[in-house]
């Protein structure tokens, strides 16, 4: 069985999608169609920066998914494929659940795009700068990372927000929290906490504002019908019910991303490939998560070239 994952926040870089556009109509329609949907030219900041612009959380969203989409209409329309054929199961890491659905076909990609704006905006809006803080533990498995969480606290929010592999789970939470927790790695048995480049403290109760403005904008584009079944972030468990995917997604803007836990429970199911589009970045999760599966990461028309002779 196949699963086709797609990357979150951090994944975007300037020149993203570049060759893609370069070398495929289909993709830059998808590009044209995402810019027409925001009514910016988001194109223009993903091919040539500024990176600032890029890494504004309102842009890098709908980027990294548009980024993805295009990799993916490349490969069904050039490769006369359909997702629903070749995948058995779509996941995503944190914005990424959103591509996974549009992949699916749960929303429209211009839909996708305007839902993935508003919640950088409304993410962003939520905590006021300076106030939210992220940090990535690494070497520290789930345990010790709530522990210290749970140490860092004293009363403010410090909580677990990515358990992404094995050995690097991502803290969210009022800025003195994460920095006291950064100071406490080495009490608590981890190698390191690193504090991330972040404009906000995503996926932790602070988030709640944002969780509210996805509410509402779920209420009025509501998921449809999905071609392939979802591994939703807040569950680590399968979806098909667009009324439970879009309680989930409101869900996952406050809660944890719970990705090593949707990877072994992919593998559970019968997974054993698993392709990762637009990103080299959770291949390396799933590899350190489970043996015995093969991993794809697909960027460039290359590597799309590769798939199709392979599936």
């Amino acid at each position: 069985m196949r699963a086709f994952v797609f990357p979150g926040q951090g994944s975007q870089k300037v020149g993203m999608g570049v060759e893609l556009a370069q070398a495929s109509p289909i993709a830059r329609e998808v590009f044209q169609e995402v810019d027409d949907a925001l009514g910016q030219n988001l194109f223009a900041i993903m091919a040539e920066g500024p990176e600032d612009a890029l890494t504004l959380t309102e842009n890098a969203q709908p980027a990294i998914m548009a980024n993805a989409i295009a990799t993916l209409r490349v490969l069904e329309k050039e490769g006369g494929i359909s997702l629903a054929d070749k995948a058995d199961f779509v996941a995503g890491h944190s914005l990424g659940e959103y591509t996974a659905l549009c992949a699916a076909g749960a929303f429209s990609l211009a839909d996708t795009a305007r839902l993935l704006k508003l919640r950088g905006q409304s993410m962003q809006a939520a905590v006021p700068v300076g106030v939210g803080a992220m940090a990535a533990l690494l070497g520290a498995d789930i345990d010790k990372a709530t522990a210290l969480a749970d140490a860092a606290a004293q009363g403010e929010v410090c909580t677990v927000a990515n358990d992404n592999d094995p050995g690097q789970v991502v803290l969210s939470g009022h800025k003195g929290a994460i920095d006291r927790a950064i100071a406490l790695v080495k009490e608590h048995g981890i190698k390191r906490g690193v504090a991330l480049p972040v404009s906000a403290p995503f996926h932790c109760p602070l988030m709640q504002p944002a969780a509210d403005a996805m509410a509402a904008a779920l209420a009025q584009t509501a998921p449809g019908a999905l071609s392939v079944a979802l591994f939703a972030n807040v569950t680590a468990a399968v979806v098909t019910d667009p009324e439970l995917v879009r309680a989930q997604l409101v869900e996952q803007v406050c809660g944890r991303v719970r990705w090593r836990e949707s990877v072994i429970a992919m593998q559970a199911a019968g997974v054993a490939e698993f392709v990762e589009l637009g990103g080299k970045v959770l291949g390396p999760m799933i590899g350190r998560t489970v043996k015995d599966v093969k991993v794809t990461s697909v960027v460039s028309m290359a590597d799309i070239e590769a798939l199709l002779k392979e599936i």
